[in-house]
């Protein structure tokens, strides 16, 4: 899908051709828009590179046309095998034009399409860029924040299971966290590039809004390291304690089934075809009742002094 945005007094509006000062969205493009964008001067395989999901973080130039490939947070859905992978997301900067690429749709990119980014302006394309790299810092912290709260809940659950389900949970949250740091370390690299590139260096802002995005950035890569420390060291802790809350339950189902065989003993004594002390008394079953119920809460009092309950 091709879309035209420029932002007039008005807001962001929708443009039918392009203008200068404009923003070209392509997301997930046909072959036949890809070849509209490229007709506009920008290199083909520029278009084509943020289209592979396992594109890198870097930058490229060519004929005075930047590219810029940042890795992204996407979030797949709670039940997806990894809930948050990375995905590419291409800027190219132009005399002209901002364009940007991207396969799947975004939250980063529905924000500013929505309008919803406050005084955005596609005329100014190095700010727009610096812009669209803060929100994608701002969008990991978001969604370490999730899945903090996430691991918190799991966390409350496994002190009381004891089957695999939560560990397994926690493991796919474990591989979320490995994608977002590949993806920042990597965007870190691109960010320092742009640094040395003196792009921003024009306007005081712009460095000002770059040292922003480096900041948050950083702070992105400690708060996924932290929070991968963490669940690795827990997911070790409550494997041992799933462990351990099923072997209480096999110790007290043994105990049960101790306590439960005592009468089926005494009663198989008392069932013999052979000559039995008491056997022509009256009061011969309920002796034998009473033997029964003697020795189960002798039991059951040693169980208890032993904490085997």
């Amino acid at each position: 899908m091709l879309t035209i945005y420029k932002n007039f007094e008005d807001g962001l509006s929708i443009l039918t051709e392009p203008i200068n000062g404009c923003w070209i969205h392509l997301l997930d493009p046909t072959p036949e828009e890809i070849q509209t964008i490229s007709n506009l001067g920008v290199p083909r395989d520029f278009l084509t590179y943020p289209l592979d999901l396992d594109e890198r973080a870097r930058t490229e130039r060519e004929d005075g046309i930047l590219l810029v490939i940042l890795r992204i947070p996407y979030y797949q859905g709670a039940q997806a095998d990894v809930p948050y992978i990375t995905i590419p997301l291409g800027i190219i900067l132009t005399d002209k034009y901002l364009i940007t690429v991207c396969k799947l749709e975004n939250d980063i990119l529905r924000d500013f399409c929505g309008g919803r980014v406050r005084n955005l302006s596609t005329g100014k394309r190095n700010r727009f860029l610096l812009r669209i790299l803060l929100a994608s810092a701002t969008n990991y912290l978001t969604h370490l924040r999730t899945i903090t709260k996430t691991v918190d809940y799991l966390e409350d659950q496994l002190q009381k299971s004891t089957r695999n389900r939560e560990v397994l949970e926690l493991l796919k949250y474990q591989k979320s966290l490995t994608y977002f740091t590949t993806a920042l370390k990597a965007n870190e690299l691109m960010l320092e590039r742009l640094d040395r590139s003196q792009l921003f260096k024009a306007y005081p802002d712009d460095e000002d809004l770059l040292d922003d995005v480096i900041t948050e950035n950083q702070q992105a890569i400690e708060v996924t390291s932290i929070t991968s420390n963490i669940l690795s060291g827990m997911m070790d802790a409550f494997a041992s304690i799933i462990s351990n809350n099923l072997n209480a339950i096999m110790k007290f189902l043994a105990a049960i089934t101790i306590v439960l065989n005592l009468p089926v003993i005494v009663s198989s004594f008392y069932g013999m075809n052979v000559q039995l002390p008491l056997q022509e008394h009256p009061l011969a079953f309920l002796f034998t009742l009473m033997v029964s119920l003697a020795l189960s809460i002798f039991v059951i009092v040693i169980f208890i002094r032993r904490d085997w309950f």
